[in-house]
């Protein structure tokens, strides 16, 4: 039989659900060639007696078509029906296509891995259009180009798109893929009035709070398919407890004495050391620096609207004018106790240490020692807008072509980032016990319940923001010279901005017990309106300050599980936070503006050779980029700018030795920019671990050759088995570069830069020691990254009729060997000496070896079920600090199920779990010796709802 061909866009490809269209999106972001049978591709067109697909099945088989008609490397996700995606998160769906990871934020997914390869290297686009949308994670918001899948609602897109392999007509930019998150396409609808509404509840068993998820969609379209008009809208309230403990990494220092040898010839600070075996071994091995048990909470609201018009007046004209409005609100809110040892080493009296065979100070008591109770408070919300326009028009019947533009913005905005601190600067038996790395024991020896043993020591508030902006013109032209025979040819012009600003209200209260850094003429004295004598801050009362309780976080029987916090309403008003002067943070105010031009040719070819058939396409993209970067050099801003060129060559081909198997097989020149933070002239100080780090405005792209082959084996409807192989010779990897034993004033830097609760800035003394670290971003060595995908997608209805043909599985695993060389910063080897520079051999950041994913399905077409289990071996960041080599997470375990019932053709009933098995998250901060840095856990999530469909 020969080969029939037609020409499909992945993004206009109408896929049949539950006897409405539902379209893969609205960008005509690239045309390929479809090297199968018509009929293959729709179940519409399959004989009488064929296997009618509906629900999850459905989607399946459509998410089928779109990857068996591309010649690259695709492969897809496709919602069952209109405004019901899969997965209640993006990020969790795409963890489900073989060679995709994903990391998480407060139990969800958030940002992708894509073989291998962290989010910075993948390139996102909203119909068709490349964005990028961040949110806040940790202490700060996403500053750099990875894509944060958490501001949007799922129920807002019909389908993802992810391309694994270059094409001349694609985007550049990515050395991972290129993802398409599609919404809604009124044309591809049914005529006249649709609408769906979607209402569920969302219970958190660890929070043990109950939120809404609401999703509504209407769509209109004339009998005669030439205008249609789509609204939909998606909201979301949740909260999340993050239950666990802490370190804030391990350090070596000396101490004061350790089993009472005296480590210095004068008690508590001054004096020289003296050198002892139990001196050195405490001062040589590691210790927790801030070991503490607490709670995150996590309170989120989602608010999401999309919109499409399309008009078509003729066959040949298409017009659609799309909308995106997401916005994404956050309260994270942390109560911790702790001991502060970072920098206060000098003074802690340690007795009965344990080490281990990681040279681990795993136990000990602690005299002396900094008592610390932290309330933390960030408020944030995410904007992100974007209005696209596409025009496809058929010039003849030969020549066509597609002008796209649009704009883009997306905030992310902290007001508020608070932190108030009580301290005990002078407590007596501490212990931490880390035999159980995972779960410690940490007992307070004075009490963390009387507000008569502490002070407020610091305030803290560090508002910032960060603006993204995506302005891009595009037009795509194809020119049918020949059957078979296809020329490509296009241009482009985009601009990217990034502006981040961050400030700093951070302040000690009071220091050497009568200067107070807030209320500058009053001190803190007998005669103050505080009250008694304070050395070192405000005397805590019982308004001042709140109870808090620990609940299940993983932590042994004996643990301190109650302490005293401070009260944030009542401490904010007495100290007046709110209305201090901001105070520039100087390495955070920076921003960069790329301004990419370029075009693209290429050719697509099929037919037959030597009686094979097969697809191709093979092309070069030219790209321009003109990098502008600016920053703060010793409180003057400096701006550098750069330019420079790459010609990108790619070829993809497919053969088809049988109807039903294809063979793949890619190469292509890709790159990835570097990273925001690391292009912007001027550096950021660390008072407190007495770094300065500097960008670098002149670094070279990650360039790379990829190279993929696979073969796909389509041997029944609804049924793939697949092998991929693909290699990745990265020709640079960007790493930090580090000048040790150098004093402040080498910096260049002002010391007002300092944090002014930093040791640092309180200490003057430390400005002139040759303690500080000045690191950089460089251009390294290359690297190579090699991998297998495995993937089945078996329906048992070929093997059984009846009710255990209703079932199938879906399951995937890659395997990924990976080696890159990195210089780093190594223990100390002397007693209170510098940090040695070594060279680490180890997998590269982000990449685990190993990840699998499996679904089993039940599907009848009125009840369905699924249960879906996700693994992710473990993983390392890249640079540690404080002598850490390599910081990173431990392997994840995941399992989701989800039951749903159609009551009737308008009415269905659903119940899901995620994280049933309720995962702890843990965090190494050393990849050899496996130091503790979290161990967390977020609850589990249960969603009852219902769905109508009109």
């Amino acid at each position: 039989m020969g080969i029939q061909v037609s020409r499909v866009s992945l993004f206009r490809m109408a896929l049949l659900a539950g006897g409405a269209l539902v379209a893969a999106g609205t960008a005509q972001a690239q045309d390929v060639p479809v090297a199968a049978e018509p009929q293959l591709a729709s179940e519409e067109a399959a004989p009488n007696d064929a296997i009618v697909v509906t629900g999850f099945r459905q989607s399946l088989q459509a998410a089928i078509n779109v990857k068996k008609n591309a010649v690259g490397a695709v492969d897809a996700i496709v919602a069952e029906d209109i405004a019901k995606f899969p997965d209640q998160n993006l990020a969790e769906s795409l963890q489900r296509i073989p060679g995709i990871s994903i990391s998480r934020d407060a139990g969800e997914g958030r940002a992708i891995t894509v073989r291998g390869l962290s989010s910075q290297f993948t390139r996102v686009r909203v119909n068709g259009l490349e964005t990028v949308a961040t949110s806040t994670d940790g202490a700060s918001a996403n500053r750099d180009r990875a894509f944060d899948f958490n501001v949007f609602a799922s129920e807002l897109f019909s389908s993802i798109v992810v391309h694994k392999t270059a094409e001349a007509s694609l985007d550049e930019g990515s050395l991972g893929a290129v993802v398409d998150l599609n919404t809604g396409n009124p044309l591809a609808g049914k005529a006249g009035f649709t609408a769906v509404a979607s209402v569920v509840g969302s219970y958190n068993d660890l929070s043990n709070y109950f939120g809404p998820r609401l999703a509504g969609l209407a769509s209109w379209r004339n009998d005669a398919g030439t205008f249609g008009v789509s609204l939909s809208a998606a909201y979301q309230k949740t909260r999340v407890l993050e239950l666990g403990n802490n370190t804030v990494r391990w350090s070596q220092a000396r101490f004061d004495s350790v089993d009472g040898t005296d480590c210095f010839t004068r008690p508590n600070s001054g004096g020289t050391y003296v050198a002892s075996t139990a001196c050195d071994k405490a001062a040589l091995a590691f210790h927790p620096r801030i070991p503490r048990y607490g709670e995150v909470k996590h309170d989120r609201e989602r608010l999401g609207l999309t919109s499409s018009v399309q008009f078509a007046p003729t066959d040949a004209t298409k017009i659609s004018i799309d909308g995106l409005f997401s916005r994404f609100n956050a309260r994270r809110e942390e109560q911790w106790g702790e001991v502060l040892l970072r920098s206060n080493e000098r003074s802690i009296n340690v007795v009965n240490p344990v080490y281990d065979a990681n040279n681990n100070m795993v136990s000990a008591t602690l005299n002396d020692a900094w008592v610390r109770t932290e309330h933390y408070l960030r408020k944030s919300k995410t904007e992100f807008y974007q209005v696209g326009g596409t025009w496809d028009q058929d010039v003849t019947d030969s020549l066509r072509f597609t002008l796209l533009g649009g704009f883009s913005k997306s905030n992310a905005d902290i007001p508020v980032e608070t932190t108030m601190i009580f301290d005990d600067r002078d407590a007596q038996g501490y212990a931490f016990d880390y035999t159980d790395m995972k779960h410690p024991k940490l007992t307070f020896g004075t009490s963390v319940t009387d507000p008569a043993n502490f002070q407020l020591a610091e305030i803290r508030d560090r508002p910032s923001s960060v603006v993204n902006k995506f302005r891009t013109l595009q037009l795509r032209t194809e020119w049918d010279v020949a059957e078979g025979f296809t020329i490509k040819a296009g241009g482009m012009w985009r601009r990217f901005n990034f502006d981040t600003e961050a400030y700093t209200r951070d302040t000690a209260v009071c220091g050497n017990g009568g200067v107070d850094r807030i209320f500058g003429t009053i001190n803190c004295s007998a005669s103050s309106v505080f009250g008694p004598t304070a050395v070192y801050g405000i005397p805590v009362t019982a308004q001042m300050a709140q109870l808090f309780n620990l609940g299940s976080a993983g932590q042994p029987t004996g643990n301190t599980n109650s302490w005293l916090v401070p009260n944030l309403d009542a401490t904010t008003s007495l100290t007046k936070l709110y209305e201090r002067a901001l105070v520039a943070d100087a390495g955070n105010i920076r921003g960069v503006q790329e301004t990419t031009k370029g075009g693209y040719l290429q050719f697509d070819a099929k037919g037959e050779l030597f009686g094979l058939r097969y697809a191709l396409n093979a092309g070069m993209r030219y790209v321009k980029t003109d990098q502008s970067s600016y920053g703060l050099v010793s409180g003057v801003q400096a701006t550098v700018k750069r330019s420079y060129e790459d010609w990108l060559p790619s070829a993809n081909l497919a053969l088809y030795p049988t109807e039903n198997v294809i063979v793949r097989g890619a190469i292509a020149d890709v790159i990835t920019r570097p990273t925001l933070g690391s292009l912007t002239p001027g550096g950021s100080a660390d008072g407190f671990n007495f770094r300065v780090n500097s960008g670098n405005p002149f670094l070279e792209p990650f360039r790379a050759t990829n190279y993929d082959l696979g073969i796909e084996w389509y041997f029944a409807p609804q049924a793939l088995i697949s092998i991929a192989g693909f290699i990745k010779d990265v020709k640079s990897f960007t790493q930090s570069a580090a000048i040790t034993e150098a004093t402040f004033a080498q910096t260049g830097l002002p010391v007002s830069v300092l944090n002014p609760s930093s040791p640092a800035a309180l200490n003057p003394a430390l400005l002139t020691q040759p303690i500080w670290t000045l690191t950089t971003t460089v251009n390294g060595t290359g690297a190579k990254l090699k991998g297998i995908e495995l993937a089945a997608q078996v329906p048992f209805k070929i093997f059984t009729e009846g009710f255990l043909g209703n079932f199938g599985v879906i399951a995937n695993a890659t395997f990924i060997d990976s080696n890159a060389d990195y210089t780093l910063q190594g223990p100390a080897t002397t007693p209170g000496g510098a940090l040695v520079n070594v060279t680490r051999r180890a997998a590269l950041a982000n990449v685990s070896k190993r990840a699998y994913n499996g679904t089993l399905y039940y599907d009848d077409g009125k009840f369905s079920a699924r249960v879906m289990g996700t693994y992710r071996s473990a993983y390392h960041e890249g640079a540690s600090g404080t002598g850490n080599v390599l910081e990173g997470y431990g392997p994840m375990w995941n399992v989701d199920a989800s039951i749903r019932y159609k009551v009737t053709e308008w009415l269905e009933v659903s119940v899901e779990g995620n994280n049933l098995l309720d995962t702890y998250r843990f965090r190494y901060t050393d990849i050899d010796a496996q130091r503790n840095y979290e161990n967390n856990h977020f609850g589990r999530n249960f969603l009852v709802g219902a769905r109508l469909k009109y």
